[in-house]
């Protein structure tokens, strides 16, 4: 009699990474990195949910401003939601918002975690002697400053979306224009909603720097 023989039980395939969502603009299945989520109020009320935490059936939207202007358009969260919704006619600007909020929640946390530098000189130190995940300069800064890091940096990414008033306060000090992010899990993380953000507020148009690649993408999809 021959010998029972066992077979492989066949589990399920490991996962290859986050669960893409369809955009509910453009019909796109995209990485949730890459997307806004959006959930309706028991009052009707469309809500940017940025920190995907918010209770009820999320929709998402890619995150540019004209994949939101596209959604209003064609009644995207309307269709999505199977019911009638309200969108304020500055749900972009609030967009924008949240998502700066969250940027800078994040640029806070490194600093308190010991992750970030501060001032042109450390900043160049740090550029000539250590690894930097992530380089960000003042929107409102002057370019001579931003040329000199910008020639250092190599394939650093290089953020110019915040003004120096906003970086000062998250960063608890005066007059902030440049900082440095070390590489770590706050960083990746800040690195990606920057890639959001990048969608509702385009750099300032002199600026000498390269934003994400991601972004740059983002920007010239139709």
């Amino acid at each position: 009699m021959p010998a029972p023989t066992s077979k492989a039980r066949k589990g399920p395939a490991p996962a290859s990474g986050p669960r893409q969502r369809r955009c509910i603009a453009s019909g796109r299945r995209l990485d949730p990195a890459r997307l806004v989520r959006f959930v309706v109020a028991p009052d009707g009320a469309v809500l940017a949910d940025v920190g995907g935490r918010l209770p009820g059936r999320g929709m998402w939207l890619e995150a540019r401003r004209q994949a939101l202007e596209l959604a209003l358009e064609k009644q995207s969260f309307a269709r999505a939601a199977k019911r009638r919704v309200r969108v304020e006619p500055d749900l972009a600007e609030r967009v924008e918002g949240l998502l700066a909020g969250r940027c800078l929640e994040g640029l806070g946390l490194a600093r308190r975690a010991g992750q970030v530098v501060t001032g042109f000189e450390r900043v160049r130190a740090a550029l000539r002697t250590s690894e930097v995940a992530l380089l960000l300069a003042a929107s409102d800064a002057a370019d001579d400053g931003r040329r000199k890091l910008a020639a250092l940096a190599g394939d650093c990414r290089q953020v110019a979306l915040f003004s120096r008033a906003e970086l000062s306060l998250a960063l608890g000090r005066e007059n902030v224009v440049h900082a440095a992010l070390l590489p770590g899990g706050l960083a990746d993380r800040l690195a990606l909603d920057v890639e959001r953000l990048a969608g509702f507020r385009p750099p300032p148009t002199s600026s000498p720097w390269r934003q994400l690649d991601n972004v740059e993408a983002h920007s010239g999809a139709s």
